[in-house]
């Protein structure tokens, strides 16, 4: 509910702070006083579209804030965690949420919850669950007829229902995509065959393998310049060993000087025993070297026939790496995948089958789920026809008719919410044709067609407070009684605010605010007053007499307020 209304510098009010309570919060004064101005401010704080106009002339900028109490489980809540913005708590204790909107004299505005910075977007998803304004002017709330299916499922008790359908819509569209996408896929395999076929025979036939490049490059580098590295190991192996002519070699001068060492090595005391260890892993190193000079000398030249097979292969998979814009290492994946594509393509046909099965399951149990749903509906709104039927005399409209209208929409038309399009629609003289609320109801008219809505709706979105403009328009008598008497049925559920002109619907109220100008210096201020007891029975006495009130009005003040109160 809301709790409070705090406006600055927004047209003739410079700064006002309003407090509000459960229950049917009346809003009274003379026409021209600006009670419009009091539904403005809260329609910024609630995200509606702002007007630099709105700006107090000499101001810089409005603002707007209003503080709101959350009822357990409240939507709100559910929005607030969404966004990551934590619940406000004042000093109450009691979880609350703030809104806030600024406006300034160019026309631009901010918009923050909970003192953090929103869109406005968001700021009136927010406003829309927590507050619900119904007047002529309003194309929001009942008036939305995209709101008329989900307020017929709550009504009717179909709301597990209508999620069910919801969720069968979303499965059998699911499965849809998928053999879509299927048929997509073999499509294209099909058209893609003969590439697929003779790229994967090409690509079994050579038989790539990762790391080969590499291996391939480095053999073809060592036969390519096979002759100069056996010339050099033949070198080497003469330097070490001493070669075929018997000249002194590597190995030779190690031993030869091992041995003229040993011969002396008792006499020194040891000394030379580091000197013969060195010799002998000299010995040990260079007989290593001269065998693998020798197995490398024996590999060239048992490979050096291979020359032309490793230039083939090594030229052959750069070739088809080319061919397939890829690197040699990744022949092997592109070859995997190819076949993959084949094999499905192989297979295709079943798969397919399979997910046309599973599609057309999914259809039959979204169908039989939303038929299911739609034979609720019509129950329900023919329900909802009588109970409305039944508040619309009282109200003054004893010559209306009240429909929900469903209509079955085309297949291409169905969708998570079924296959009905649910409308509520009025006709106000007998025989004519039922149309949308929004047209064929005048404002007065259209005002209390809401409120008998609201009434048999009681139970739905019960955690909003509603704001009434002008219910009570072109009314009196009676029928101004029988508005007030369902405004104050409507605050068993929820709060209620109402812009009235009728005593006997501001003799209902539990909380009565009046709006009223004054002048201040050379302009005028609005201002509003919350009325005591006294104050409230001068102000019905003045709706009941006009400008001059006299003790016969204020008597009859006294009787409404009376006669209410029991």
């Amino acid at each position: 509910m809301l709790v409070s209304l705090s406006i600055r510098d927004l047209v003739l009010i410079d700064r006002l702070e309003l407090g509000f309570r459960p229950g049917l919060c009346v809003l009274t004064g003379e026409t021209g006083a600006g009670k419009s101005i009091l539904l403005d401010a809260l329609g910024l704080a609630l995200g509606n579209r702002a007007d630099a106009g709105l700006v107090r002339p000499g101001a810089p900028q409005a603002s707007v804030t209003a503080v709101f109490d959350l009822a357990p489980a409240h939507p709100a809540a559910d929005i607030l965690a969404e966004h990551d913005l934590a619940e406000h708590d004042l000093e109450s204790g009691e979880a609350q949420i703030l809104l806030r909107r600024t406006l300034g004299a160019d026309g631009r505005s901010r918009a923050f919850v909970n003192d953090q910075a929103v869109s406005v977007g968001l700021l009136r998803q927010v406003g829309d669950s927590l507050v619900e304004v119904q007047g002529q002017f309003e194309q929001r709330g009942l008036l939305d007829t995209a709101t008329h299916r989900s307020l017929l499922d709550a009504y009717g008790g179909q709301d597990r229902q209508a999620a069910r359908v919801a969720d069968l819509w979303r499965a059998w569209q699911e499965a849809r995509a998928q053999r879509a996408e299927a048929r997509r896929a073999l499509e294209r395999a099909r058209e893609e065959e003969d590439y697929l076929r003779d790229a994967v025979g090409e690509l079994e036939t050579l038989a790539p393998r990762p790391g080969e490049e590499r291996e391939l490059g480095e053999q073809r580098e060592i036969l390519m310049n096979a002759e100069r590295l056996i010339e050099a190991m033949r070198a080497a192996t003469e330097s070490l060993s001493g070669g075929e002519g018997g000249g002194t070699g590597a190995e030779a001068a190690l031993a030869g000087a091992r041995r003229a060492l040993e011969r002396l090595a008792e006499t020194a005391g040891g000394r030379l025993d580091p000197a013969l260890e060195a010799l002998e892993r000299a010995a040990v190193e260079t007989a290593e070297a001269l065998a693998q000079i020798q197995s490398f000398s024996a590999d060239i030249e048992l490979d050096a026939g291979r020359q032309e097979e490793v230039e083939a292969r090594y030229f052959a998979l750069k070739e088809l790496a080319r061919k397939h814009g890829t690197e040699v290492d990744e022949l092997a994946g592109v070859q995997a995948r190819l076949a993959a594509r084949l094999a499905d393509l192989d297979d295709g046909g079943a798969r397919l089958a399979e997910l046309e099965r599973a599609e057309t399951a999914a259809r039959a149990d979204y169908l039989r789920e939303a038929t299911a749903l739609g034979k609720a509906r019509r129950k329900a709104a023919k329900q909802l026809d009588r109970a409305i039927a039944g508040e619309l005399p009282p109200l003054k409209l004893e010559r209306a008719r009240f429909v929900t209208r469903l209509e079955a929409r085309e297949e291409a038309d169905w969708g998570p919410g079924g296959l009905d399009r649910v409308a509520f629609e009025v006709a106000t003289n007998p025989g004519a044709t039922p149309g949308p609320l929004g047209k064929i109801a005048s404002g007065g008219e259209l005002a209390r067609f809401l409120l008998a809505l609201k009434v048999v709706l009681a139970e739905v979105q019960p955690g909003r407070t509603l704001v009434f403009d002008e219910v009570d328009a072109g009314i009196g008598g009676a029928t101004a009684h029988a508005v007030g008497e369902r405004l104050l049925r409507l605050t068993r559920e929820r709060q209620v605010l109402v812009v009235t002109h009728s005593p006997q619907v501001g003799a209902r109220g539990a909380h009565h605010l009046r709006v009223h100008k004054e002048s201040k210096g050379d302009r005028l201020a609005t201002l509003v007053s919350t009325l005591d007891a006294e104050e409230r029975r001068e102000e019905i006495a003045r709706m009941l007499a006009g400008a001059e009130i006299t003790e016969e009005a204020r008597a009859a003040a006294a009787r409404l307020i009376a006669a209410d109160a029991r």
